[in-house]
């Protein structure tokens, strides 16, 4: 059930609302918009009888909410969620570009990437400290050690971090050195991590996992935001399907569906999408035109000897010659790079 209140409803007005939604043992979840507040309502295992709300000073009206996700939905907030990432503002008129190697391995590889992408003009930093892989084989990162060579790297350049935290026990550390945590495809439904994430003050980088529909992928977001934090960003990774000529396959067209029916802002990740660096400049250039609020780009100055995702991390010189050409396609659907 979602609580509209009227534009000129006070701040006491929205605080008695609340109080005589949690005395009914739920959760209130205000959410201001640029001409009224909502008050989202979960907890609820039924229907809830609207008049009880309705006449409640400054409320204008109760709506019955349609979907499993109420809290993501535009039926909740109809303007489009922007989340400030270190002053970095992800789901405006500014198209963001994310960019760094998929995992941190050295000080020396850290600060040189770091330099170039922002040289070149990304927002954001990306770095793995952390990293799950599909074989325990597989380098696993730098953990703290990694943690602190991000944080050298935003000294330097002013990039905010963006690091991916694996497990709620992880979580405490990525907060104290991240601007926004990562929560990656194979934890898109770890719901204990979710719930943890919920309770962050850091903004959610949410990843879709690699077979999930459209609304398991909101109702992950969902579980972040029903406890408490909405600064959430969805970003598309790519899904498993028969392909055989990429790594994934990029569905570029869940980037207009999740506009149509969520307020959050989603980014693209075009190099897990392909796993092929010759692939993500057109893809990044096709996210853009569909409507992505930003990429997440994996740049490496030695690719061929990255201890993660070389084949699919693009060099510096390629980040610089692709950014140059989104400041082209930016324009056209009014964006600014």
């Amino acid at each position: 059930m979602l609580i509209v209140m009227r534009k000129d409803a006070t701040p006491g007005d929205v605080r008695g609302v609340v109080t005589a939604v949690e005395t009914r043992g739920l959760k209130a979840h205000p959410i201001p918009g640029a001409q009224r507040t909502a008050i989202g309502i979960t907890g609820n295992r039924g229907a809830l009888d609207a008049p009880v709300f309705e006449s409640l000073p400054g409320v204008m009206e109760v709506i019955p909410v349609s979907h499993a996700y109420k809290l993501v939905s535009r039926e909740v907030k109809p303007e489009d969620t922007v989340v400030d990432v270190g002053g970095v503002r992800v789901g405006g008129s500014q198209l963001v570009v994310v960019a760094g190697p998929c995992a941190v391995e050295s000080l020396e590889q850290t600060l040189v990437v770091a330099r170039h992408v922002k040289e070149a003009g990304a927002h954001l930093l990306r770095g793995g400290a952390f990293k799950p892989r599909t074989s325990p084989y597989s380098f696993q990162g730098l953990g703290e050690e990694g943690l602190r060579m991000l944080a050298e790297a935003r000294a330097e350049t002013g990039l905010p971090v963006v690091t991916e935290a694996v497990d709620v026990e992880g979580m405490d550390l990525v907060e104290e050195y991240a601007d926004a945590v990562q929560i990656g495809a194979r934890n898109m439904q770890n719901f204990s991590l979710l719930k943890r994430a919920g309770r962050s003050k850091r903004p959610v980088l949410l990843k879709r996992g690699m077979s999930a529909t459209l609304e398991e992928f909101l109702m992950s977001a969902e579980y972040v935001l029903s406890e408490g934090n909405y600064q959430v960003i969805l970003c598309e990774r790519g899904v498993r399907t028969f392909s055989d000529f990429s790594r994934n396959t990029l569905d570029l067209a869940i980037v207009p569906a999740v506009k149509r029916i969520s307020h959050l802002p989603i980014l693209v990740d075009p190099s897990h999408g392909t796993g092929r660096r010759e692939k993500v400049a057109p893809l990044s250039r096709a996210a853009v035109a569909v409507g992505a609020d930003g990429l997440m780009i994996e740049v490496h100055h030695d690719p061929n000897r990255a201890l993660s995702d070389g084949p699919q991390s693009i060099t510096p010189e390629m980040f610089a010659a692709l950014v140059g050409e989104l400041r082209q396609i930016a324009p056209v659907i009014g964006r600014v790079l």
